[in-house]
């Protein structure tokens, strides 16, 4: 029984720790998962079964902080390793074995009587079933591509370049992606990299806070649709940039928005140009958005479109007249007519030298990498009415504005969404561009070019490991001993979240002690004058 003199009050109850939050907490302290996945491993040759926690790898610091941390860890080591390379980055394929030449001589045959029964007018549905098992063959003897990728129909548009867009030189793209080396007059080299930092155009005046000094008068429609597109626009960037150069220039990009909630592009260029190419560059960048046109609205309201089941379209809802499809909605699009939209960067800029190595790499890492944690809206927090009623009007906006050719919102104007199926509605597509969180832009937020390392994060994530393991003085298991399966919750050795937890806290704190005394024993320094592959691991 509990003695008087050792009763709390209720007040003094709630004031002592939660027993599962400090295990949550000392989780997130020790850098562990606190969402890890169970899974059942078994050794195929002893029989023996063992419990394997694995980190769940989630990159959102609000669903898992060690988890997303170490992916931000990652994604500096991989920024860090390309930024300032002084040898080209390799990329020579091996050569085809026996068995690979092969299987695609059995598919050239393959493919010669197709087209040959094809010609003649017969059947070729046996054929079409050998090239497609012939295909599956040739992936699983270890060669990646198609050896006859699938070319879809395109619609070609005028190339000729827009009158109100700055001329743009070209050279001729040469095959490497060091820029290049300056000499000081005491002999000493150096290849220095960029920083630049590039904004999306003015919509209206701003005010400190980044909300618009006159809401009405703010273009939200434009700063919706420059959001969406801002992906395929940097694309284009890096191509003008590319061929004004003249090298296959390499870089690494994050996407955040600042405080007006217009992304901008925070991008790592190794090589260098001179303030005056780049703006001219920029001025000669745009992407035109030949979509449909969206000034009338056409169905709103109760008034929506009806789903046939007969001819799986979608029917006007007074005369029942079928709605035109996506192909033919762009049939409609004249020569003469003007594209939905055009997109442009804004004509404010920035860009830096940066010398790898120096602090201000590191600085400029630093902010590539700051909000990757973060969902784009949680970078900056509303705190008042007035960026409140801002991140209102702007998710209105994106509510009924098309985001792909899928859109469901295309409804609202009278044309079928490409692939149509039942069910969409305006203003409900389930799109990431409409949800809050994403203010607009449903890209990836770090765009990284295929030659800025010469490894995939894959093969960064791979370096870790390794680094790991030789500091440990372990070496790594064949993936071929064992197998894998998920623990289900009905299984007997199913362990519930907080049990988990209890175990990651108990597994970590074993690694913590084990890799400081392996540290002790190497001589190594402490964790911040790691490497960027050990600041990653730890």
């Amino acid at each position: 029984m509990t003695q008087a003199g050792t009763r709390k009050t209720r007040a003094e109850r709630l004031a002592m720790p939660l027993a599962r939050e400090v295990v949550r907490d000392l989780a997130v302290e020790h850098g562990a998962c606190i969402r890890p996945v169970q899974l059942r491993r078994t050794d195929l040759g002893t029989g023996a079964v063992e419990q394997i926690l694995v980190p769940c790898g989630h990159t959102l610091a609000a669903v898992c902080p060690a988890c997303a941390e170490r992916a931000r860890a990652l994604r500096a080591a991989q920024c860090r390793e390309g930024w300032h390379l002084e040898d080209e980055p390799v990329f020579d394929p091996d050569k085809a074995t026996e068995d690979q030449r092969w299987w695609i001589e059995k598919r050239a045959e393959a493919q010669a009587m197709r087209d040959q029964a094809a010609d003649g007018g017969k059947d070729t549905g046996d054929l079409d079933e050998l090239t497609a098992e012939l295909d599956d063959e040739i992936t699983d003897a270890g060669m990646r591509g198609n050896v006859l990728p699938a070319r879809p129909v395109r619609r070609h548009r005028t190339t000729r370049r827009r009158q109100d867009a700055a001329p743009l030189p070209r050279r001729k793209i040469a095959p490497q992606t060091i820029g290049k080396t300056y000499t000081t007059p005491d002999g000493k080299a150096f290849r220095p990299s960029l920083f630049i930092t590039l904004t999306c155009p003015s919509y209206g005046r701003v005010n400190e806070d980044g909300t618009p000094a006159s809401p009405d008068g703010y273009d939200y429609v434009r700063a919706a649709r420059d959001a969406l597109h801002l992906a395929a626009l940097f694309d284009r960037f890096i191509q003008n940039l590319r061929r004004f150069l003249g090298y296959d220039l390499q870089y690494f990009a994050a996407i955040e928005p600042q405080r007006r909630l217009a992304p901008h592009i925070h991008l790592a260029m190794r090589g260098t140009v001179s303030r005056a190419d780049l703006r001219q560059v920029l001025a000669a960048t745009y992407h035109q958005v030949w979509w449909p046109d969206t000034s009338a609205v056409r169905f709103d309201g109760q008034e929506l479109p009806v789903w046939d089941e007969q001819t799986s379209t979608y029917l006007d809802p007074t005369t029942g007249e079928v709605l035109p499809n996506w192909d033919d909605a762009l049939d409609g699009i004249g020569p003469d007519d003007e594209p939905l939209h055009v997109a442009r960067f804004g004509d404010r800029f920035d860009a830096q030298g940066v010398l790898g190595g120096s602090k201000d790499a590191a600085r400029c890492i630093g902010y590539l990498t700051k909000y990757l944690t973060k969902q784009v809206a949680d970078c900056h927090q509303a705190t008042s009415d007035s960026q409140r009623a801002h991140v209102e009007r702007l998710a209105e906006a994106l509510r009924y504005e098309p985001c792909s050719p899928r859109c469901a919102n295309w409804l609202r104007y009278g044309i079928q969404p490409k692939n149509a199926r039942p069910g969409l509605a305006p203003g409900a597509c389930k799109g990431k561009a409409h949800r809050r969180e994403y203010l607009g832009y449903p890209g990836r937020r770090v765009l990284v070019s295929r030659k800025w390392s010469g490894k995939t994060l894959a093969d960064h994530r791979a370096d870790r490991k390794t680094w790991l393991l030789t500091t440990l003085g372990q070496t790594a298991t064949d993936p071929a001993r064992y197998a894998w399966e998920p623990v289900a919750p009905g299984d007997l050795d199913y362990m519930e979240h907080a049990r988990r937890l209890l175990h990651v806290v108990a597994d970590r704190q074993h690694w913590h002690a084990a890799l400081a005394e392996a540290r002790r024993r190497a001589g190594l320094q402490l964790v911040p004058d790691l490497s960027a592959t050990g600041r990653a691991v730890a």
